[in-house]
């Protein structure tokens, strides 16, 4: 099973069990980090998420993790977790939630002798990323596109 294969089904696995909770799924990916796979489930809730959806959704989720179609991934580890405030911006919901925002744009390479642009999210039309960086307007092309995340300042 690839990993994308392992996030859809984890996903579907965890949306009713979100649902039945009152969060709702942010993200799931499986990637290596380091010497270690990571299961991840990121969740979200109007007002706030804390240790205690986390740990429901981890103890209603993992016992599925051991049906046999799981049985050829690697070791991993699961965890779920909260969306956070730096959160990632993936799907197009989630631009769509936050247009008007400030993000910031991480590119796999430079653009303009920088590797990041902060601005304000103006449109998000199939990968392509429109921000207002102190009145100019950019349209950034997904395939330049590393992350794109909310932009906290405090």
């Amino acid at each position: 099973m690839t990993a994308k294969e392992v996030c859809k089904r984890v996903w579907e696995m965890s949306e009713p069990f979100a649902q039945e909770m009152g969060v709702t799924l942010w993200d799931v990916t499986f990637e290596k980090e380091g010497g270690q796979y990571m299961l991840t489930i990121t969740i979200d809730r109007a007002g706030h998420t804390d240790i205690d959806d986390c740990e429901k959704l981890s103890r209603a989720v993992d016992p599925l993790l051991d049906d046999k179609a799981f049985d050829s991934l690697p070791p991993y580890t699961l965890c779920v977790s909260s969306a956070g405030l730096t959160r990632r911006l993936k799907r197009p919901e989630h631009f769509a939630a936050f247009l008007g925002s400030e993000v910031e744009v991480k590119f796999y390479r430079p653009i303009d002798g920088s590797k990041t642009a902060v601005g304000i999210l103006q449109a998000y039309d199939e990968g392509r990323v429109t921000l207002d960086v102190d009145g100019r307007v950019t349209v950034y092309e997904p395939k330049d596109i590393a992350a794109v995340r909310l932009n906290v300042t405090i």
